[in-house]
């Protein structure tokens, strides 16, 4: 038999991923689409729909959590936020990759004991620069970020504190922990890996008045990204890709051990 089989039977088809959408408009894109190439499959819970998240992460090989406007704390206008907490740390206690993209990325921090709070200085939106940071150099998912990477951000809130034991790996200018590590497969993000500009534009357009009343322009923010996205496309998709190769991993582990091999 072989891995790729052991790994099919063990999972009941392709590795599988439990995806958790927050908002229509904030589904797993760019990042998705590397993932399923990378020949996983996407268990997407639309939860702003009302689609009920699973009881456990059993029979899925990785957790990937996405962006939205609610702040990471805001059970009341996400009531199913409690759940997604609770997959978040058994994801990390039981060694199940998990990336968390934005409020994702804020929901892995916050529910390990880091803090999350609103930007006094207002929205970071737009393509902007990330600075590596030593232990990137190491990291089997963001090793291979280039220093000065752009990243499409679109975020009123960011974590300020880590929890603890966690391992920053990229930084900005603007906002301190742009990616960090939790645990030995766990990974959070700041920024929009998964979005073009396409996407940022209909954000714009939704959020734009807000971005303008903090002084920004949401303007000059998609068209940063528009500028940018075929570099985006580029890095951001090396890391999707990255991050695949550890769920599957982690899928061959869990079969091996299942079937004695």
């Amino acid at each position: 038999m072989t891995t790729e089989t052991t790994i099919t039977n063990a999972y009941g088809g392709a590795p599988a991923v439990l995806v958790v959408e927050h908002e229509r408009e904030a589904g797993p894109g760019l990042v998705g689409a590397r993932l399923a190439a990378a020949g996983l499959r996407l268990d997407v819970v639309r939860s702003w729909r009302g689609e009920a998240l699973p009881d456990s992460l059993r029979g899925h090989a990785g957790l990937l959590v996405l962006g939205g406007a609610a702040n990471c704390e805001d059970d009341v206008a996400a009531p199913w936020l409690p759940r997604v907490r609770e997959l978040v740390r058994e994801a990390v206690a039981d060694e199940v990759p998990v990336f968390g993209i934005c409020l994702g990325g804020q929901i892995l921090a916050h529910a390990l004991g880091g803090s999350v709070a609103r930007r006094p200085r207002g929205p970071e939106v737009g393509a902007v620069p990330l600075r590596r940071l030593p232990a990137a150099a190491a990291d089997p998912v963001l090793g291979g970020v280039p220093d000065g990477a752009l990243a499409a951000q679109w975020h009123w809130d960011e974590t300020v504190r880590l929890p603890s034991g966690a391992v920053p790996l990229l930084t900005g200018d603007d906002c301190p922990f742009q990616a960090f590590r939790v645990g030995s497969v766990g990974w959070g993000v700041q920024f929009h890996p998964e979005v073009d500009a396409e996407t940022v534009a209909e954000w714009a357009a939704v959020d734009g008045d807000q971005v303008r009343w903090a002084g920004g322009s949401p303007e000059a923010a998609v068209a940063s990204v528009r500028d940018a996205e075929p570099g985006l496309r580029v890095v951001w998709g090396a890391v999707a890709d990255a991050w695949a190769g550890v769920v599957r991993s982690r899928a061959g582990a869990v079969a091996a051990r299942e079937h004695g091999y």
